[in-house]
């Protein structure tokens, strides 16, 4: 891969139902910018040029494994408490990175991570 190429990322997830999937994302978010391309996608902007959507295709939904590698994890973890979103588990890696473990309705895997101490 070209490094000083731009490099724009669009990770998706396939969801059963865009209203509940929306709901969860922007809980899980919080305020971010978001826009939708068309009637089955909702896109969220978490951080510049790097998005993740969600894509109405029910006979893909459940299978997706996306980390987010966060700056200060312990401020998005406890904003997304506040929200009403929080991690079903945890692990905890020998070089000082932690990942939370979510799971949107459909069963995706959404994983928070960063580094300990680092906040």
């Amino acid at each position: 891969m070209d490094t000083e190429r731009e490099l724009d990322l669009f990770a998706g997830v396939a969801v059963t139902d865009l209203g509940r999937a929306v709901g969860w994302y922007d809980r899980l978010f919080g305020e971010v910018e978001t826009f939708e391309p068309n009637d089955v996608e909702r896109v969220w902007t978490v951080a510049e040029r790097r998005h993740l959507y969600v894509i109405v295709l029910p006979e893909h939904a459940g299978h997706a494994l996306v980390t987010l590698y966060v700056g200060n994890l312990t401020a998005m973890v406890d904003a997304a408490a506040r929200r009403g979103i929080h991690a079903e588990s945890e692990e905890n890696f020998g070089n000082g990175v932690r990942k939370m473990i979510y799971r949107d309705p459909d069963g995706n895997e959404i994983g928070l991570g960063g580094v300990l101490g680092a906040e």
